[in-house]
């Protein structure tokens, strides 16, 4: 039964779907895209706003990409990125959007662009969605607007993909999967569980939801952090006197908020021996993330568009941040934000991660969603790159367990060019988990053949 705020919510959400219909526009051409900036993209790319809450004017930024497959037949994903706060480029073009970054010097040229071979767009069309508000090129024309959350995320995810699709007719009979990782992981369950609620309740259009895929998920759930320590001990990164200190001392407590003088103390020590090393991906080298703002200007690059001046901090070129760095500059730059028709004066800096957002961690948990949508038949992916260190794969392993699912496929070894490219097990309930040997936190990006490989095979109904 809906309560009185959920049936609110739709009532809302129903006449928004009445309201301002979307602006959309092809993108044909991008700066910087190689063999040239003339030369025609090798897929259908279309940028575009949707109105999402009439009354503060907040306007979500996405990027469609089109199956380079069987676009009427393959499946229609809607991406949401971590943080919250990263923008949906991050996903396009670090993990798994046709386009990468060509890692180079930078030369106060604009930065260049290449193909990317293994992108989930060669079998299926993916709406990488700039959210919550205030992410990437989305943004409101009332400062109350950006006064978000959890469930207005949701909720704004849910009002978008609905008038989305009344103004993309072609793509209502396409199956639909939510998608996302990191911090999106716990909202994407949450978006999924509105879109059968609206479809439930007539809501049109109805949409073809089949399930949802997160990957390195967050839930809300204390294990998302409690894990870390029996993750890096694991690994060997703490010694088994620390990690056995920490379970007598603590005695369950959230690490993020210890409630004694000692359990505080061991975590102290703990958290020394994890600021030496890169927790998106243990084995790679500490580096800084280029998407942050330094304290100090190593280089500056002037917007003509915005006539502001942007500070950047270079990562060494030796560091995956490295294209963060560039990602910025071309974001930002005035030619670039011309051809993906971003509107004039709505955003002053692109961030790839905007950590300032008035956001509200309102969302509790998310476990009561993965519950409800795979027992009424909704197909879910769980897949985690198992040297990440933000999210470990030793937690969502445990909340899995929790669900209390059977398991109907015994944990095993799946393959990619006849190499382990990670380990599997399925679930009563339609739900599958999987990690990514070498994988980090955004698993795509450090493993981008076995994640299409993996996606593709999941999408397909194929053992992976």
């Amino acid at each position: 039964m809906l309560t009185d705020s959920s049936q609110f919510m739709l009532l809302l959400i129903s006449l928004l779907l009445h309201s301002a219909q979307s602006m959309s526009a092809a993108v044909t051409h991008l700066p910087g895209f190689l063999p040239s900036s003339s030369s025609t993209l090798p897929f259908n790319l279309e940028t575009g706003y949707v109105t999402v809450d009439e009354v503060h004017g907040v306007e979500l930024f996405y990027y469609l990409i089109e199956s380079e497959g069987k676009p009427s037949e393959d499946p229609l994903l809607l991406w949401l990125t971590g943080g919250p706060g990263c923008s949906a480029l991050s996903a396009l073009a670090l993990e798994i959007g046709p386009l990468k970054f060509k890692t180079e010097k930078y030369n106060g040229s604009l930065p260049n662009l290449v193909y990317n071979p293994y992108a989930w767009t060669k079998f299926s069309s993916i709406i990488f969605l700039d959210s919550p508000v205030g992410t990437g090129f989305s943004f409101s024309h009332q400062p109350e607007g950006y006064q978000t959350g959890d469930k207005s995320w949701a909720e704004h995810a849910n009002i978008f993909l609905r008038k989305w699709l009344a103004d993309h007719p072609q793509y209502l009979s396409n199956h639909l999967y939510v998608a996302g990782d990191s911090y999106a992981g716990k909202v994407v369950p949450l978006v999924a569980q509105y879109l059968s609620n609206g479809n439930d309740n007539g809501m049109q259009p109805r949409v073809n939801l089949k399930g949802y895929i997160v990957g390195n998920p967050s839930t809300g759930e204390k294990i998302d952090f409690n894990s870390r320590v029996p993750f890096a001990h694991g690994m060997g990164i703490i010694s088994d006197e620390l990690a056995k200190s920490i379970r007598r001392t603590c005695k369950g407590e959230n690490y993020q908020n210890p409630k004694n003088a000692l359990c505080a103390s061991h975590l102290q020590i703990f958290q020394e021996f994890e600021s030496e090393i890169m927790k998106s991906h243990i084995l790679e080298p500490k580096c800084t993330l280029a998407s942050q703002k330094p304290r100090h200007t190593t280089r500056s690059l002037q917007d003509e568009s915005s006539k502001k001046l942007i500070t950047l901090s270079e990562p060494d070129i030796k560091c995956r941040t490295y294209a963060y760095y560039l990602m910025h500059i071309w974001a930002n730059n005035v030619a670039t934000k011309n051809a993906l028709h971003v509107k004039k004066g709505t955003v002053d800096e692109w961030q790839r991660c905007k950590h300032d957002l008035a956001f509200a961690k309102d969302l509790r948990s998310s476990m009561q969603y993965h519950t409800n949508l795979t027992t009424r038949g909704y197909r879910a992916l769980v897949y985690s790159g198992d040297h990440d260190m933000i999210v470990p794969f030793v937690g969502t392993k445990w909340w899995i367990r929790s669900l209390n699912f059977s398991v109907i496929g015994q944990w095993r070894s799946w393959h990619v060019k006849g190499q382990v490219a990670g380990y599997t097990v399925s679930y009563s309930n339609n739900l599958t988990f999987a990690t990514v040997k070498n994988g980090g936190h955004t698993a795509p990006e450090y493993k981008p053949e076995e994640c299409s490989a993996m996606a593709r095979r999941w999408i397909s109904q194929i053992p992976l």
